[in-house]
């Protein structure tokens, strides 16, 4: 693994959203003296916070898997996780709902799954679920360690014994056509593919090795922290603290001082200067590129993921029952992924990411109110239309998460988040998803974390390695600080 020439005593790294404060943790963890800058007033980034009439809104990412890997960060700097984030398994994971009124809980212990499938499909449905689970666990081992948390410099870094246990397991097929050969049910193809649309394609589409996603909320567990999604940014920019990082908000980084290939400084729009032996850039691949005074050399454009719509709205009122995560599907399937992907139209049946966090921690709201988040998937800019604004859309979307789930429900308010509003902050073409993890956008075929050119700069972040996902960009930030440090377990 090639790492960064020369010193490494003093760090700089630029953003404090989930990869910079990781970087940061384990940078300081390995005794390096750590600066953050963030441009915004506080840590988050994209798992910002938004505080509205007593409600406390996460913006940002609402669905949190893979604990081990929030324990290891925490850990770097000797804390525990349980002490600093309070962690609630959310049993089920999601409820499914289905256009033709159709309803299953997804749990991810196996016996209750197993029975739920039994149920809802019959037998033969059953036993091709415990068939899944056990690909999608041997398809976990056999990617994780290798190929999403490790630095691999070239394409001939896969060339290992876990590329052919990927192959034989089917990790190179298309993900609904693996799926389908465990499943016959379309329903039930739809809870365990519809993951796909987290790495930017759809499931006819998406490489079956993507299921390592839906292995990490299907059989790994879906978990919300105490005060919501955003107090994992707070508790770790508390932990980074109390070992040494130091941190500076609200002043962007305006430019890079260099002495040949090395960075020498990090200058704000302030005009304050920071020293450094090395520099973690989280911020969006073009910003990180101006800052470099490059561009990336590739013969195909990178191509954003689809972007989402976000509906937050508050009041009294809704079933007391709806669960903390409801999918629901809307009739069409193929025909959505393609208005999304290849028409860059709105989904004419959407189909919806429906969250209650107020059911698992009722302080995100005043007494007696409830708080929903509704995510409707909608093209990025550069697909999308012209007219940017959310409004009537998100109108609809919130219609129709009443019609579908929440009769009775009377918002007190609404807050939007649409792609205008991602564009606003600098986000790659209006979308919270960064680049679609396609075949040619994906492992070291994806914009590498270690930028030709520049001997002393890592970059982290959902852009490059491993890729998008609140697991996946922590560990991106720990990759940066093995690019610094060399690999420290």
């Amino acid at each position: 693994m090639k790492t960064v020439p020369g010193p490494s005593d003093r760090v700089v790294v630029v953003g404090a959203g989930l990869a910079g404060l990781a970087a940061a943790v384990h940078l300081a963890g390995r005794g390096r003296e750590v600066t953050v800058l963030e441009r915004d007033p506080g840590p988050g980034g994209r798992a910002g916070r938004v505080e509205r009439d007593g409600y406390l809104l996460d913006t940002g990412p609402t669905v949190l898997t893979m604990p081990s890997i929030l324990r290891d960060t925490f850990a770097a700097v000797g804390a525990e996780l349980t002490a600093e984030l309070p962690l609630t398994r959310l049993d089920p994971a999601y409820v499914a709902q289905f256009a033709d009124g159709s309803t299953l809980p997804v749990h991810t212990d196996a016996d209750a799954m197993t029975d739920a499938v039994r149920e809802f499909a019959g037998p033969a449905e059953a036993a091709g679920y415990t068939r899944l689970r056990d690909w999608l666990t041997k398809l976990y081992h056999a990617e994780f360690g290798r190929f999403v948390d490790a630095n691999i410099d070239s394409p001939l870094g896969m060339l290992r014994p876990e590329l052919a246990r990927l192959v034989a397991l089917g990790g190179f097929r298309r993900l609904d056509g693996k799926v389908g050969r465990f499943l016959a049910d379309e329903r039930l193809k739809r809870v365990f593919t519809f993951q796909a649309l987290y790495a930017g394609e759809s499931p006819m589409r998406a490489l079956a090795l993507y299921a390592v996603i839906s292995y990490m909320d299907t059989v790994g567990g879906v978990y919300f922290p105490a005060g919501g999604i955003a107090a994992l940014p707070r508790a770790l920019e508390r932990v980074a603290a109390g070992a040494g990082v130091k941190f500076g908000y609200g002043d962007a980084v305006h430019a890079l001082e260099r002495r040949g290939a090395r960075v020498t400084a990090v200058r704000t729009a302030s005009g304050a200067r920071y020293p450094c032996d090395a520099v973690v850039l989280t911020t969006e691949l073009p910003e990180s590129y101006r800052l470099l005074r490059r561009r990336p050399r590739r013969p195909v454009p990178l191509r954003a993921a689809p972007s989402a719509l976000v509906v937050h709205a508050g009041g009294r009122g809704g079933p007391a029952a709806v669960a903390h995560h409801t999918i629901s599907f809307g009739h069409g399937w193929r025909s959505t992924f393609d208005e999304l992907i290849t028409q860059g139209r709105r989904m004419s049946d959407p189909s919806l990411l429906v969250t209650r966090p107020t059911a698992t921690d009722p302080g995100l709201a005043p007494p007696g109110r409830q708080l929903y988040s509704v995510l409707a998937p909608v093209p990025n800019l550069d697909r999308g239309p012209a007219d940017r604004s959310a409004g009537p859309y998100a109108e609809e979307v919130l219609a129709v998460a009443r019609d579908r789930l929440l009769p009775g429900f009377e918002p007190e308010f609404t807050h939007v988040i649409g792609p205008a509003e991602w564009a606003a902050r600098g986000l790659v073409a209006g979308t919270p998803f960064s680049y679609a993890h396609s075949f040619v956008q994906t492992g070291p075929f994806r914009p590498r974390n270690l930028p030709r050119g520049t001997d002393n700069v890592v970059l982290a972040g959902g852009a490059t390695v491993p890729g998008v996902g609140v697991p996946t960009v922590l560990i991106s930030g720990r990759l940066a600080a093995d690019r610094i440090t060399g690999v420290s377990r």
